[in-house]
């Protein structure tokens, strides 16, 4: 099967290489300046009375096609300088009716917008793009068709926005270090969107066709950048950092991250002494079900430019710095004292662009520090260490060849060597993206091998993917095939919930381009899935679906919902937690479905509401049903305060699942009938003073409760459950009941008191509590939980951006008027003694 994927990637790929269709561009020519325009919004200065004008904007959404208004038309103008491209949009507008939300940097809020969108190799392929919103706030993006837009991604430029009678202007300076090119190409990439926030219309300089292929194809062409060189791109970002933890003595913090340009198009970032004090908390929740609980990212390093090491989705960064991975061995008389939650990452370094023949290049490399545990013998009082995660390296590289403005195919190569006798990982993929030259038809495809080097020797597994669907038009359809077998692993550094599976699936959707009278926006999609094990080969369970989306016209309300059916039986290979016996749990006839609406954010008071629920239709389970709803006011004060609340409840009845393994029953495997109720309260709040200073504010409490009936089940060999005629506790079986609370808020403050420079100050508390008192009303275990000891972090991090280029353009100016002043005084003395 390797093979064969193999070959029909590179097939497809000579297949393939053939120019684009022709697509209309539109072209502006821009020129140098000698007088760099003052970026303040205000469109006088001398460098744009005769620069080229970029007009006649075409909207795509949400009807492709409408010319813009005289009314709201838009003129943009560029200019450029040996330091950076200039960029000045006016856009015509009732200023009454524009839509400014001050937000902090990369939220778009409810704000209009300008976007200028440069791709430097002209690949079609690889963009780099500048927001400036009405209020003024900035967003930046790098983007493909590949990963679409990472906006954790961040630069360093400059604009200014100014109000004005008949619409708002823009200024913007973007800096050459901001942008990755070669010398020799002559045409870059260029398009221009603008956002009107109040209607959902957008509108870009050349047309858009919506109905097939990526944007970037759709970008005009700008001509005339000539003599340029990328600046020495050497950005340092020294900060330091203090951390008081439940008010013990401070924690002190200095350290330094680095952006540096190694060549043209490929960049360095380092950061040399680690420092993440300020990533949030974690949402905490109960997790009954059979795989790990994950949470998503939040340190900036690891959230940042990764969009080449997410190839193959091989990469899970909460890996690196996570809990270790080892576990300690006690003897009869020791217990264990303190086993670190967390591993320190000592560095970590990432190298990463693309050539402009469209070769891209990532390395990624992070060392964690040696991690012991630390056992108590509770008869001599000794303490002792146990290594529990050792010095260890984590690295990826990856090869990425675009072609055809359209299409790629990739090597992904992840590692992970631990020091001693604990086990090292390998993966390696071969992965694809290609599409035909009319960009009707796409296929994606990988292949996958993981190794593993155990105490048992090494383990090899393989995984595959396919799929194929038409991609243009209003009707698409799609089929996929998902392969891998018992050994397959990459959970050293990546995160692949379960293997040994052979499933199919296909996928049908109508969706519109053009507005209707009531609808702008509306999509319905059916799928069909068929699973399997690969090992033994037997069927596992069948689903089928439907969703809908749509968005009204007059009032731009969104609505959706969907109903998924898995149809008769369903054989459940993880809830067992059995893998090595392969038993199973079966349950049939399971139907869920929800529904819901969000109302117009660009209102003062705005709702987001849902409602959904699951039923069983089996024989033994007529009594099974699950019930959730939820909702979220939220209240725009004015264009610089806005509150949200959302409640979340949820309450599953008569539910069956994993309780335990029973030891002193044989191994029996125990399952229990459950309620399981939870309450989910947060609050969110945003002061935004101007775009640059901002105040917020989240606060979460989580509660659940699961309560099982009192006599358990035990799992039979042909997946059923036979329940016992005797109680949990008098079986020896424990009690598995839950009440299980989390309470945490996050207040911060952050100030951009100079371009890539901030201030911030955060204060989190947090509070965990869980019990075996599942009758608690919510009241008493609020109560329980507010009695347990709160943490409470206040961390103060100042970071400051220093340009390497603009120090270099300090001293070379001082030189300069030094050199003038010399001048001016050997021609004052050459005059002088002429007159004597």
């Amino acid at each position: 099967m390797k093979i064969r994927l193999l070959l029909l990637i590179l097939i497809l790929s000579i297949s393939y290489s053939h120019s684009q269709d022709t697509i209309p561009k539109k072209q502006l020519q821009i020129k140098r300046t000698n007088i760099a325009p003052k970026i303040d919004g205000v469109l006088d200065d001398k460098v744009w009375e005769d620069a080229d004008i970029a007009t006649d904007f075409i909207q795509f959404r949400p009807d492709m096609g409408k010319a813009a208004t005289e009314d709201i038309k838009t003129i943009v103008k560029l200019a450029y300088d040996d330091t950076g491209i200039y960029v000045s949009a006016y856009m015509y507008d009732d200023p009454s009716l524009i839509s400014k939300q001050f937000t902090s940097r990369d939220n778009f809020g409810q704000s209009d917008f300008f976007l200028i969108v440069l791709n430097p190799n002209n690949d079609a392929q690889n963009d780099t793009e500048f927001f400036v919103f009405s209020s003024g706030t900035q967003a930046d993006a790098v983007a493909n068709p590949n990963s679409g837009e990472d906006f954790s991604w961040n630069a360093v430029w400059d604009s200014a926005v100014k109000i004005n009678d008949d619409g708002w202007s823009v200024e913007m300076k973007i800096p050459y270090r901001a942008l990755r090119f070669s010398t020799d190409v002559e045409t870059w990439g260029l398009q221009f969107h603008r956002r009107f926030r109040r209607n959902n219309e957008q509108y870009t300089w050349n047309p858009l066709d919506v109905t097939k292929g990526n944007i970037g194809l759709y970008h005009g062409e700008l001509k005339g950048i000539k003599d340029i060189h990328p600046p020495v791109r050497l950005n340092l970002y020294p900060f330091a950092s203090t951390v008081f933890d439940n008010m013990a003595r401070p924690q002190f913090n200095l350290g330094m991250d680095v952006k540096y340009g190694i060549t043209e198009n490929i960049t360095l970032d380092a950061t040399l002494i680690p420092d993440f004090s300020q990533a949030g908390f974690d949402n905490l929740s109960l997790n009954l079900g059979p795989f790990e609980q994950t949470f998503s990212e939040q340190r900036q390093f690891f959230t940042e430019g990764v969009d080449l090491f997410s190839k193959g989705n091989l990469f899970f960064s909460r890996r690196v710095g996570s809990a270790p991975t080892g576990s300690v061995d006690l003897a009869e008389d020791e217990e264990l004292v303190d086993y670190p939650n967390e591993v320190k990452v000592l560095n970590a370094v990432k190298v990463s662009g693309r050539t402009k023949n469209g070769l891209g290049i990532g390395f990624f490399n992070a060392i964690t520090e040696k991690t012991d545990a630390s056992i108590r013998n509770n008869v001599t009082g000794e303490v002792r260490k146990e290594t529990v995660e050792p010095f260890t390296n984590y690295n990826i590289l990856v090869l990425d060849q675009q072609f055809n403005g359209n299409s790629s195919i990739g090597i992904v190569n992840t590692n992970v060597l631990r020091e001693g006798s604990f086990r090292d990982a390998n993966v390696t993929a071969l992965v694809g993206n290609i599409s035909n030259k009319r960009n009707t038809y796409n296929i994606r495809a990988d292949v996958k091998m993981s190794n593993r080097n155990l105490s048992s020797g090494t383990e090899t597994g393989l995984s595959s993917f396919f799929f194929i669907r038409k991609s243009h038009g209003k009707v698409r359809y799609s089929f996929d095939h998902r392969f891998s077998d018992e050994e397959f692993n990459i959970n050293d550094l990546g995160l692949n919930f379960r293997n040994n599976l052979n499933n199919f699936g296909v996928d049908a959707s109508y969706q519109i381009f053009e507005a209707t009278e009531k609808l702008n926006q509306f999509r319905i999609n059916g799928w069909y899935n068929y699973r399997r094990l690969y090992r033994p080969s037997t069927f596992t369970g069948q689903n089928a679906g439907i969703n809908v989306f749509g968005n009204t016209k007059k009032t731009l309300m969104a609505f959706g919902g969907n109903l998924n059916y898995q149809m008769g039986k369903q054989f459940d290979f993880f809830e067992p937690r059995d893998f090595a016996n392969k038993r199973f749990f079966i349950f049939e006839d399971r139907v869920n479905g929800n529904v819901w609406i969000s109302t117009n954010y660009n209102k003062p008071f705005a709702i987001d509401a849902n409602v959904g629920g699951a039923l069983m239709f089996e024989d033994v389970r007529t009594d099974y049903s699950t019930l959730w709803f939820g909702i979220s006011p939220r209240f725009q004060f004015n264009d610089k305060f806005l509150v949200s609340y959302s409640f979340d409840y949820q309450n599953e009845l008569n539910d069956r699942g994993y309780a335990n393994n029973s030891n002193n029953l044989d191994n029996e495997i125990v399952f229990g009938e459950r309620d399981q109720k939870t309450i989910t309260n947060s609050v969110s709040g945003s002061y935004n003073f101007d775009p640059f200073n901002s105040l917020n504010l989240t606060f979460r409490n989580y509660w659940t409760t699961v309560h099982y009936d009192a006599n358990p089940f035990f799992l039979q060999d042909n997946g059923r459950l036979l329940q016992s005629d005797d109680s949990f506790e008098d079986l020896g079986l424990g009690d598995s009941n839950v009440n299980f609370s989390t309470w945490n808020i996050d207040l911060s403050y952050s100030w951009q008191f100079a371009p890539g420079s901030f201030l911030t100050a955060l204060y989190r508390n947090q509070l965990f509590n869980s019990n075996t008192r599942s009758d608690d009303s919510f009241v008493d275990s609020l109560n329980n939980l507010l009695d347990q000891d709160m943490q409470h972090i206040l961390s103060l991090r100042l970071q400051y951006f220093i340009d390497y280029s603009g120090i270099k353009q300090i001293f070379k100016k001082k030189d300069r008027n030094a050199e003038k002043l010399s001048r001016l005084s050997r021609a004052s003395n050459s005059s002088t003694q002429q007159v004597l």
